[in-house]
C-alpha cells in the first residue's frame, strides 16, 4: 500500500512517469517506509482501535470489525503520508495544505480499494495458510510424543 502511494503521488506531483521520477522515488521510499512504520503502530493503530471499538459491538461479526479497521487504518495513514510526502518531497511550503485538499480523496480511493479488494485478501490468506501449517506441525509434534 505504502509503495502504491508513494509511486502515485510521486506520478502526480510530476505529470509523468521517467527517469528523474524513477530516482525520486527510490531516494524518498526508505525515508517514507521508516516512516510509515513509526506512524501506524504508534499512532494510526492506537486511534483507528478507538474507533473500531466506538463503532462496533461486542456481537458485530469479526469480518465487520476487520472492515472498520481496514477503513480507519487506511484514512490515517493515507492522510499523514500525503502530507509527510509533500514535505519529503517539495519541502514545507504553504501549497502542501492546496495540494493535499485536491489529491487525498483520490489518493485514499486508490488505496482503500486496493487495500479491501487485494492487500488484505492476500494478507489473510496467507495468515491462514500459516496459521494452518503452524497448526499441522503441533499436532504432529503431539502425534509422535504419544
Amino acid at each position: 500500500m505504502r509503495f502504491s502511494t508513494h509511486v502515485l503521488n510521486v506520478i502526480l506531483a510530476f505529470g509523468e512517469f521517467n527517469k528523474v521520477d524513477a530516482l525520486t522515488i527510490l531516494k524518498t521510499l526508505p525515508i517514507m517506509w521508516i516512516t510509515a512504520m513509526i506512524l501506524e503502530p504508534v499512532l494510526v493503530d492506537r486511534i483507528a482501535e478507538k474507533l473500531v471499538a466506538k463503532f462496533t459491538e461486542s456481537t458485530d461479526s469479526f469480518n465487520a470489525k476487520i472492515l472498520f479497521r481496514i477503513l480507519f487504518t487506511v484514512i490515517g495513514m493515507s492522510a499523514r503520508m500525503m502530507l509527510i510526502g509533500g514535505i519529503v518531497g517539495n519541502g514545507f511550503h504553504s501549497e502542501i495544505f492546496s495540494n493535499f485538499l485536491t489529491n487525498w480523496p483520490r489518493n485514499l480511493l486508490v488505496v482503500l480499494i486496493a487495500e479491501s479488494l487485494v492487500i488484505q485478501p492476500i494478507a489473510r490468506f496467507a495468515m491462514v495458510k500459516i496459521h494452518a501449517s503452524q497448526d499441522k506441525v503441533i499436532k504432529t509434534a503431539d502425534v509422535n510424543a504419544q
